[in-house]
């Protein structure tokens, strides 16, 4: 997945990738709105879930819940609240009157309290107009978020690539996808940047707090702080201002969530524990775990949380910045991606960017091994691969009836690679990590050259 050139000059390689990526981002673009969400929204109507608002659907209860408390102090987690909710997005509460009905509690505000003290300036503005100018800002927050990770990772990009990178990240399935539903996963995606280049620029305190903000979506970004919170410990005496900031930030956080809703973290704890009655398990089950038995996912998912947790401790002593620690950091997220988000969450992949950059960016020894170069093309393909099958069902479009068009076979092509791509980064990165170790430990083993 490297850019095959990094420079500024205007090579012909970066023109053509640029109308290429041009083309394929628009072709991705009409495919997702022009042509997925419509027919979602068929469907829905078929089950009679399509009388609300379903551009921003995702944005919506926090508007709502802070709007209900501001106006009427309601419990965002009370069950009129998400009965609320629910007319809100469905046109009707979720009451079983149909058999495909979802669960009662279905769309209940699943984040922590502060995310609506952080956000209730919104509710003072009409949902209709305020969903397009928040899919604007998330749009230009994943743009800069994609520059805060070039330059946190010194990758001197050229504009010509930029643009192609852009285009890619802002033109792939998750981003669009985020996008649509106006999902807070792209404001965590640019807030871990932001505190990643604040980091590697020795503004702790700044990394810190912005890290903090990030558990507004906790789930994202957990592993990636006990990481960091390990590598802060291991030199206090340098790295302990980011452990001070960010502990701070969150007990402002908590503590004045807990002065408006006292009982939020019993309320939220409760929702979190009936999460999966609706929601999709994660991707290392629902990939893996179906194959190899009925408790092999959970069992799949604890052995990479272990090992996730072994990672931190033995890679805390890296530098910021440094290539280890930037692979243990992407290799988390990687792990996240897989075991702790909920398998629908493809939105919250853009954790994975720091990981595809770090390998585009830093060309290492174990790049040349044919098992690297192997997974490398098979990632290339899996990453351009919606963009390809989103012009070719265009294309074909005129020349399909359509009960073949929309089959399932055929429509969803270009959503087939979104759930194995994390597994393909995780591998590369676990590759990469592993090089890198056994260098470092050749190196120390190696004997001292005489005097």
């Amino acid at each position: 997945m490297p850019a095959p050139d990094s420079g500024n000059r205007r090579s012909p390689i970066a023109a053509l990738a640029l109308s290429l990526a041009l083309v394929g981002a628009a072709s991705m673009f009409y495919y997702q709105f022009g042509l997925f969400m419509p027919r979602v929204q068929t469907v829905r109507a078929a089950k009679h879930l399509a009388g609300g608002y379903a551009f921003g659907n995702d944005f919506y209860p926090i508007w709502l819940t802070s709007r209900q408390w501001l106006r009427n102090h309601h419990d965002p987690y009370s069950p009129a609240v998400t009965r609320d909710i629910q007319i809100g997005l469905f046109g009707r509460p979720l009451e079983a009157q149909f058999p495909t009905d979802p669960p009662p509690d279905y769309r209940t505000f699943a984040y922590p309290a502060f995310a609506d003290l952080l956000l209730w300036p919104a509710s003072e503005v009409p949902f209709p107009p305020l969903r397009v100018a928040w899919v604007a800002l998330l749009a230009a927050l994943t743009a800069a978020s994609v520059f805060f990770w070039t330059q946190a990772l010194s990758w001197r990009v050229g504009r010509i690539w930029l643009g192609v990178i852009l285009l890619l990240t802002l033109g792939s399935y998750p981003a669009l996808e985020g996008l649509y539903a106006g999902q807070l996963g792209l404001v965590v995606g640019f807030l871990l940047a932001a505190c990643l280049l604040a980091l590697v620029r020795g503004r702790l305190v700044l990394a810190g707090i912005l890290m903090a903000l990030t558990t507004i979506k906790p789930q994202m970004t957990l592993l990636a702080i006990l990481y960091l919170l390990t590598w802060s410990a291991h030199d206090w005496r340098r790295r302990g201002r980011f452990s001070v900031a960010f502990l701070a930030t969150m007990f402002l956080l908590i503590g004045a969530s807990l002065a408006v809703w006292p009982h939020w973290i019993q309320s939220w704890g409760r929702v979190i524990l009936g999460y999966h009655r609706y929601a999709m398990p994660p991707l290392a089950i629902e990939l893996l775990g179906s194959s190899l038995g009925p408790h092999s996912g959970t069992a799949l998912i604890t052995i990479a949380l272990l090992a996730a947790l072994v990672l931190a401790w033995r890679c805390r002593a890296a530098a910021a910045g440094s290539y280890e620690f930037w692979l243990t950091l992407s290799l988390l997220l990687a792990i996240t991606a897989m075991t702790l988000l909920p398998g629908q969450a493809v939105h919250d992949h853009v954790i994975l960017l720091p990981g595809i950059f770090l390998l585009a960016c830093r060309k290492q020894p174990q790049y040349s091994s044919p098992i690297f170069r192997a997974l490398c093309v098979i990632g290339t393909a899996i990453l351009l691969w919606p963009w390809v099958a989103s012009l070719g069902l265009i294309a074909l479009r005129p020349f399909l009836r359509p009960e073949q068009f929309y089959s399932k076979a055929v429509f969803v092509l270009p959503l087939r690679t979104a759930a194995p791509f994390p597994f393909v980064v995780l591998g590369l990165l676990a590759i990469a990590l592993r090089a890198t170790l056994q260098r470092q430990a050749e190196l120390v083993s190696a004997p001292a050259p005489p005097q």
